[in-house]
């Protein structure tokens, strides 16, 4: 392993290193003069555990994103074969098994959001899209212990976050699990015998197997490869970058509407800025330097500036426009409808609204609240409006003939969330 904290001459590195991409790579030197002599040809897998990626997971795409620009290759690798396991980094319970049909519905769903970030094709720099099922499918199970296993050592394996932290806390690490590190491994070695593979980008938390995929490169096939780690981005606050208190951020719009995507970003809590600046968009340096340097009311206009260069990048330029626009019929106390197609909402049939309808009961409906009882101490506190009403009485019930009058009523959880409910026709 090698420190980060060394002066690059590469382009990319150079880059990558001033943005904040970097926490620990193996041989970080001779990595540097590879990058500086030749187009490099880099992968990053991803699990398909969800049917869209989230928050968390752009740092990885921001990483091809600077790769690509700088000339080199990105390899997308949907881990479809490796999703059947389970990936233990993180974890302090295995994940949900899901059914190979599950996983593939989930592979098509994650595609979506790549082409935004980075462009495929058949030129040299053109990312490729690939999926290991095509070949861990294939292996018998007999053959590679034979061939492979004897190259990992046990002791080696168990000193890994990944598996150590599991087993400090005393919490199962299933042999299944355990054998994820060693496909992941195989990957890289497929990768580079198929593609000429040399570099695996990736979280801190995948540094051990990534570290197991170069030594296994190494000593089958007497290659040098790398590995190079982004840290963990965490908010000022410590939680986790990629989650709300509504849940994940997510990154295909028919699972967040792009409103929501932009606010998440405009909601960004001041010490934020400059990191977010650095890692999430494609502003010069100079000017995310100014722009975290900004105090008082003027930070509000380095949020917008982050929020709207985060989506234009994940939802093009009129997701940008309807988001601002969105936001100052929103805050300005505004009833025009035309802009606010992307927030949250529910509609109404008529026999639905015979029967009587508690206003907490359609916090839960739009999203706004996960349960009653968290609607319930919302609006206790204080913190629930109806069309900008703050609503004092958590047992109220909706009174249908606001809809004798408009098309629609806004809710709204605090200052920043709000939802529509509409009547249908």
């Amino acid at each position: 392993m090698t420190d980060a904290k060394m002066t690059f001459k590469s382009s990319y590195l150079q880059d990558v290193s001033e943005r904040g991409f970097i926490h620990q790579g193996t041989n970080l030197e001779a990595l540097d003069k590879k990058f500086a002599c030749e187009s490099v040809t880099a992968y990053i897998g991803f699990d398909a555990t969800a049917p869209s990626l989230h928050v968390g997971n752009l740092l990885q795409i921001m990483q091809f994103r600077r790769l690509q620009q700088h000339g080199h290759k990105p390899l997308v690798l949907m881990g479809d074969g490796t999703t059947l396991i389970g990936d233990p980094s993180g974890k302090d319970a295995s994940r949900q098994l899901l059914t190979p049909e599950k996983i593939q519905s989930n592979v098509n769903g994650i595609k979506k959001v790549f082409s935004k970030y980075i462009s495929f094709g058949n030129e040299k720099t053109d990312a490729t899209m690939l999926q290991n099922s095509h070949w861990l499918l294939n292996l018998n199970y007999l053959e590679f212990l034979r061939d492979y296993g004897r190259h990992f050592s046990v002791n080696r394996m168990l000193s890994f976050d990944s598996v150590k932290l599991r087993l400090e806390r005393e919490q199962t690490l299933s042999f299944l699990e355990f054998n994820y590190m060693i496909f992941q491994a195989y990957d890289f070695l497929e990768l580079n015998r198929r593609y000429n593979c040399t570099l695996q980008l990736g979280g801190s938390d995948q540094w051990g197997n990534i570290v197991n995929g170069v030594e296994l490169t190494r000593r089958v096939e007497s290659k040098e490869v790398f590995g190079l780690t982004a840290p963990l981005i965490t908010t000022a606050d410590g939680k986790k970058m990629g989650k709300s208190v509504d849940g994940a951020i997510w990154l295909n719009d028919d699972m967040l509407s792009s409103f929501e995507f932009w606010q998440f970003w405009r909601n960004t809590q001041d010490a934020d800025i400059g990191k977010f600046l650095r890692l999430y968009t494609d502003l010069p340096m100079d000017e995310v330097k100014r722009l975290e340097k900004l105090q008082g009311a003027e930070i509000n206009a380095a949020k917008i500036v982050l929020a709207n260069e985060a989506t234009e990048l994940c939802h093009g330029k009129d997701a940008v426009k309807r988001a601002n626009e969105t936001a100052k019929n929103l805050f300005s106390g505004g009833d025009k409808t035309s802009s606010l197609s992307d927030l949250p909402s529910v509609t109404l049939s008529p026999e639905a609204l015979l029967e009587d309808i508690s206003l907490a009961a359609l916090f839960v409906k739009t999203g706004l609240t996960k349960s009653l009882g968290e609607a319930r101490r919302l609006i206790k506190g204080g913190g629930a409006k109806i069309n900008n009403v703050t609503i004092k009485d958590e047992k109220k019930l909706l009174d249908k003939t606001v809809f004798d009058t408009q098309k629609h009523i806004k809710l709204s959880a605090g200052k920043k969330r709000h939802a529509f409910v509409n009547k249908k026709n």
